[in-house]
């Protein structure tokens, strides 16, 4: 009926108020049952995230896992609704966020074993400007970075193709066409395996995006589950707003 399909949202609501209930209930005690559920940038569950689950598993095999993907603005209404426990994207400031920072990503130019750029010690950023640059689409944060770091090294962007994957992004690198600044996390294997080459880049100013765990603060001390997983990353609560 009408009014039953009214209803269900607000009785799904409350069976997983009852699941959650029941299992904080054992997750206080032993943080050894559960279900954990996160959030995370594309980056981040691609090239952060798997490790640290790697470990979280080991240490707690009874707890089942749920990962939840979006952007970092995404994750933040995700966190306040509270359908997710713990949200990991870059840092971004709100008065009802717990956050703490714990990865700090930097990002390296990469280009093709047979690119020019592969036979030089270092370019400068004015150099790079006069190749095609892989960049990221205008959403993400990463995109942001690259602009800010060619401004302050006073140097224009002249070409670029405009993506939004870090792997597609590799591909066309590896295809040689262009070069690309892109986290160190995500080409590691690349490197290791000459599939792509790291360019020392002079001039270039720091380039890091900080990556931070975000809880909700009304949500109180943390406990079971999310107090264990939080506890991987190592430190207090850096920030609160």
């Amino acid at each position: 009926t009408e009014a039953g399909r009214a209803w269900v949202p607000f009785a799904e609501r409350v069976m997983r108020a009852l699941v959650e209930g029941r299992d904080a209930l054992e997750q206080v005690t032993t943080a050894s049952a559960g279900h954990l559920i996160v959030a995370a940038a594309p980056a981040v569950s691609i090239y952060v995230l798997p490790e640290l689950l790697e470990r979280f598993v080991v240490a707690h095999p009874r707890v089942e896992v749920s990962v939840r993907t979006g952007h970092s603005e995404d994750i933040v209404a995700l966190v306040l609704r509270d359908e997710v426990q713990i949200g990991l994207g870059r840092l971004i400031q709100h008065p009802e966020l717990e956050l703490r920072p714990f990865h700090k990503e930097e990002l390296i130019l990469v280009c093709a074993p047979d690119h020019a750029f592969a036979r030089r010690r270092a370019v400068t950023m004015a150099e790079v400007t006069n190749e095609k640059l892989i960049m990221f689409d205008r959403t993400s944060s990463y995109y942001e970075i690259t602009h800010s770091a060619f401004a302050a090294a006073g140097a224009r962007l002249k070409r670029y193709m405009e993506l939004d994957s870090i792997e597609a992004a590799k591909k066309m690198v590896e295809r040689g066409l262009g070069v690309a600044l892109l986290p160190a996390t995500a080409v590691v294997r690349e490197v290791a395996a000459h599939d792509l080459h790291r360019v020392a880049v002079r001039n270039a100013p720091p380039m890091y995006n900080s990556i931070a765990a975000f809880t909700r603060r009304d949500a109180g001390r943390p406990e079971g589950v999310v107090a264990a997983f939080l506890g991987l990353l190592g430190g207090p609560p850096a920030h609160r707003y």
